[in-house]
């Protein structure tokens, strides 16, 4: 009898337990969804840009597809298992251990006449040729997440703010993921921006945060667009995905490829490595330059970012004469030590008539000047700490 009482006993406490747990978990779910309410996580498309978007032959079952149909991580890896080698690896070479060095610059009073880029580490930088100012990819809250605790800028790598910009004539954004999009800076750039160009989805997020749908132009793999005399813009594949949410592949992620009377460059994105830059290359080579992804880079998803040597190939098949090496020295989105990619494609073999351009943040690259050299700062990065 003593038995079946303490039986009744245990089971109404494991009941008891399994009700307060899934209370618990309820309302976790609760907040997070309220919290996923936030502007910041944009809106899915609808209305005309959804019919737009359905009649993509690369929308399928409700989402986009890459053109060539890889795994995003090895067929011999599981999802678990590489997020697992992402919070749970070795991180104790991720972030650099003094401050990255930058230059402040005044870019409200360059040179007109003069065609320059400036690199504010990761993915974002700022361009000017032939008198036409282009932001790509602006990130300066100082964090890649939703949540400014996690992901945060490398301390010395978040110099630059917007307040430091001039005005902007066309700002390029190339897929909505955190590290790309970034929804404060957005806000406040707004007043400064011209007209938007990006990939076909993302003008939701855009109009959603109050531009003005005659500012963007969004565009599909294969468009093509002249918004001015002189200026030709050109939306390309890639190998990547998107997403801000729960909802992924609801939007493009893309390349383009600008003409200019000054420059004729590539904006790559984020991308494995593919048949696509080959196919760019002889389409629109020899070009001035390219600005490719080289960082965040795993052999667990090797499909939608590029190792080093990858991105040195790209930069042969797309025959540029310029290389800018992007998507590093800012966030830690991988697995591998901070400086890896500029070790890497520095020590990487690469065609003879290519320059690579390795600045520090903040920097000004001068387009015209084949003669400029640049620093390997990031080995001096933890041995002295002053920016040169």
């Amino acid at each position: 009898m003593a038995s079946a009482k303490k039986t009744t006993k245990t089971r109404k406490w494991i009941k008891r337990m399994l009700i307060i747990g899934l209370s618990l978990i309820g309302a976790m779910a609760l907040l997070v969804f309220a919290y996923m309410q936030h502007p910041k996580f944009g809106r899915l498309p609808s209305g005309a840009r959804l019919e737009r978007i359905q009649k993509s032959p690369h929308f399928k079952n409700g989402k986009f597809r890459n053109v060539e149909p890889k795994p995003r991580t090895p067929e011999n890896v599981s999802t678990i298992e590489a997020l697992g080698k992402f919070f749970f690896g070795d991180k104790s070479k991720r972030t650099p251990s003094a401050p990255v060095p930058s230059v402040k610059r005044d870019l409200h009073n360059l040179d007109a006449g003069r065609d320059v880029l400036v690199w504010f580490g990761h993915s974002s930088y700022f361009m000017q040729a032939g008198g036409k100012r282009i932001l790509v990819d602006p990130v300066f809250s100082g964090a890649a997440s939703p949540v400014s605790f996690t992901t945060k800028a490398f301390t010395g790598s978040d110099a630059y703010t917007v307040g430091d910009l001039p005005g902007i004539d066309y700002l390029f954004i190339t897929h909505d993921h955190w590290d790309h999009l970034d929804y404060e800076t957005i806000l406040k750039l707004k007043p400064k921006v011209g007209k938007v160009v990006c990939a076909l989805g993302v003008g939701e997020h855009l109009e959603y945060w109050g531009f003005k749908p005659e500012q963007i132009i969004e565009m599909h793999w294969g468009d093509e667009t002249s918004p001015e005399a002189g200026v030709k813009v050109h939306c390309l594949t890639t190998h990547h995905f998107s997403g801000r949410g729960l909802s992924h592949e609801r939007s493009m992620w893309a390349a383009f490829f600008v003409e200019t009377p000054a420059l004729r460059f590539y904006i790559g994105g984020d991308s494995g490595y593919g048949a696509h830059y080959a196919e760019a290359g002889e389409r629109f080579g020899p070009m001035d330059l390219a600005i490719l992804e080289n960082g965040q880079y795993d052999p667990n998803w090797a499909s939608i970012h590029m190792m080093p040597e990858e991105t040195l190939q790209a930069a042969a098949d797309l025959k540029t004469r310029r290389l800018l090496p992007v998507h590093n020295s800012k966030f830690s989105i991988s697995n591998h030590d901070w400086d890896d990619p500029h070790r890497r494609v520095t020590q990487g073999g690469r065609a003879p008539n290519l320059r690579l351009l390795t600045p520090v943040i903040g920097e000004i690259v001068d387009l015209r000047d084949d003669a400029q050299t640049f620093a390997h700062w990031w080995e001096s990065v933890g041995k002295q700490t002053s920016a040169n």
